[in-house]
């Protein structure tokens, strides 16, 4: 069950950390996420995992440094 607010992560990024992330808000392995985006994209010939990272980057705010 997703717990907490769902935020970019400034920490576990490759790009924009919106796999690591959802991966945080979701208890999953950042790295089953990104495959899972990577799957998306290569069955959807380009176009939905695409636009869905893209649409989460830009909705998703990011999350606070630790400590400030």
């Amino acid at each position: 069950m997703p717990s907490g607010q769902l935020l970019r992560s400034k920490n576990d990024r490759m790009i924009a950390g919106v796999c690591g992330g959802l991966a945080q808000w979701l208890g999953w392995d950042p790295t089953a996420v990104r495959a899972l985006f990577a799957l998306a994209t290569i069955f959807s010939f380009g176009i939905g995992g695409l636009i869905a990272y893209i649409v989460l980057g830009i909705v998703m705010p990011m999350e606070d440094e630790p400590g400030v």
